[in-house]
């Protein structure tokens, strides 16, 4: 391991004055008796191992649905709700506006519990 580390040392410090030189790869190498293909590899490699690694995006896993819940109307109240008897006998009243998607998840966390 402490090979590894210093002939990166090495490598960082060529590249550096590679760098600083002004020079091709090409021209620094035949000076240098170094290949030019190997120096621009360790610049390539040098500088992704200085760039922070990005976190991966966090994907919100979508909800899962275990089982199938069957939602039977019972009854429409006159003031606009809707009444849903779940089928672990639990009832649920909500407006008759409710958002179908936010409604099928929340009548499947009530049968689930």
């Amino acid at each position: 391991m402490a090979g590894r580390r210093t002939k990166r040392d090495e490598w960082r410090k060529r590249v550096e004055r590679w760098r600083d030189s002004g020079l091709t790869a090409k021209q620094f190498a035949a000076e240098t008796g170094l290949n030019a293909g190997t120096l621009q590899f360790w610049k390539y490699k040098l500088a992704r191992q200085d760039t922070p690694a990005r976190s991966p995006r966090r994907r919100v896993p979508a909800p899962v649905m275990s089982s199938l819940v069957e939602l039977r109307p019972v009854s429409i109240a006159p003031d606009d709700r809707i009444e849903l008897e779940l089928t672990n006998g639990r009832r649920l009243r909500v407006s008759a506006r409710f958002d179908a998607e936010t409604l099928k998840a929340l009548a499947a966390a009530l049968e689930a519990a």
